[in-house]
């Protein structure tokens, strides 16, 4: 007998059909004698609706009011899946986050979760019912006011359930079949990879991997809880139930680099084209001036990623570019303006016609070349770098936007990720 947490997305339960498929998955695990809790998303689209009404009725919308309308997406499907469930024989009753508790930081809209207590989870399961949980939401426990975690959320919550649970394993259940050495749709060879460790995971998460949620995957990480990701089109009656020391067959999954045997020096291409590049031209060259310059944007809560810095040949004088989130760039140049009169007088220029592409693989720390295999390659393409950053088990460069999907296939074929 296992403790399984289920987690399903918005696609996964977007109509109440998918639903009953979604309750099929959960009764394959329920008759192998598994105890069962599910986490689910909001249906296909229902988010963005509730989004947009808050939006029309104030754009300077009350982000505590913001969350009490959102996080009604979630507590319909949980509703209906636990319907569902109990049509087909099964004890299942809806969870929302609040009455877990699931207890949460006072950022609404972007809350961190903070402490879940699993103890009423753990006695349901324990008399062979189903939790149905609302993803994406716990309670601010200050001001007892729902708070949601940020788009993705689900993913976040149903690891922190597990973590509560002591699960054996977190099953995220998505519209793909695992983890892919890069975008299918960009590169058909792409490979699915039976298992990733969580620092590359972390990386193809917060590198534009849409799989799992960041957040998601480094509380997996902390904890050493074992991610499982599967889909949930496939129909329920061909995938067996969970079996702990059998978890391999299907899916990727996400654990400890040690469990993983044979470890490829790179293991994924990802790339992401939110991204957007500032530079600042001909900023006094002193002391002080990168603290003045990113100093304001780390007030305003846009995150800064890549960041080069040239000195010009007087030495008077330096240009500073960097990449900011594309939603993130009419908010970065006003900042930026209000902080003119401490920066100093600068020219500024930007550009949200870039792209952010990326090789991942922990399989670098041991082995060199594989910066200048990238850089070569790209350079073959006539591709021009824009700026470059890294890390131990990761090489991302800015380029152009119109020639991303050129570097990810080109990538993905000199680093030997095609699949025969």
């Amino acid at each position: 007998m296992a403790v399984v947490v289920m987690k399903f997305g918005g696609t996964s339960v977007a109509d109440v059909e998918r639903i009953r498929n979604v309750a099929r998955h959960v009764k394959r695990e329920v008759d192998a004698g598994n105890k069962v809790a599910v986490v689910v998303s909001a249906m296909s689209g229902t988010t963005n609706q509730l989004v947009a009404w808050v939006r029309d009725a104030n754009p300077l919308y009350d982000a505590r009011e913001y969350d009490a309308v959102v996080a009604s997406g979630e507590q319909i499907t949980a509703g209906l899946l636990a319907i569902v469930l109990q049509k087909m024989g099964l004890k299942a009753r809806s969870w929302q986050g609040w009455q877990i508790p699931i207890e949460t930081s006072d950022a609404h809209g972007s809350a961190r979760i903070t402490k879940v207590d699993g103890e009423a989870i753990r006695r349901h399961l324990d008399a062979g019912e189903v939790a149905v949980i609302t993803g994406f939401q716990g309670i601010e426990p200050k001001a007892q006011r729902l708070a949601t975690l940020g788009r993705g959320g689900s993913d976040t919550s149903a690891v922190a359930v597990a973590v509560a649970l002591r699960a054996d394993v977190c099953d995220i259940y998505t519209d793909v079949d695992g983890v892919y050495t890069t975008d299918p749709r960009i590169v058909p060879k792409a490979q699915r990879l039976p298992k990733i460790s969580y620092e590359e995971m972390l990386e193809m998460a917060s590198l534009g991997s849409k799989v799992l949620q960041t957040r998601s995957v480094e509380l997996a990480m902390l904890y050493r809880v074992r991610v499982r990701v599967l889909s949930s089109f496939v129909p329920p009656e061909k995938m067996s139930p969970v079996v702990v020391d059998r978890l391999e067959n299907i899916g990727t999954i996400v654990t400890d680099e040690d469990e993983i045997v044979e470890q490829q020096v790179v293991s994924g291409i990802a790339y992401a084209k939110d991204e957007a590049k500032i530079t600042i031209l001909k900023v006094a060259d002193k002391p002080g001036v990168a603290a003045r310059i990113f100093g304001p944007l780390a007030d305003a809560n846009i995150n800064v990623d890549m960041i080069v810095q040239n000195v010009a040949p007087d030495g008077k004088s330096t240009d500073m570019t960097f990449t900011v989130q594309a939603t993130e760039l009419p908010r970065a140049l006003e900042v930026l303006k209000a902080a003119e009169k401490d920066i100093g007088l600068f020219d500024v220029q930007s550009s949200a016609d870039v792209a952010k592409i990326s090789v991942i693989g922990v399989g670098m720390r041991s082995h060199a070349g594989v910066a200048a295999q990238m850089f070569k390659a790209l350079a073959d393409k006539g591709i021009n770098i824009l700026a470059i950053s890294t890390s131990e088990i990761k090489i991302s460069v800015l380029i152009d936007a119109a020639y991303a999907e050129l570097a990810v296939r080109t990538l993905h074929s000199i680093y030997g990720l095609d699949a025969a």
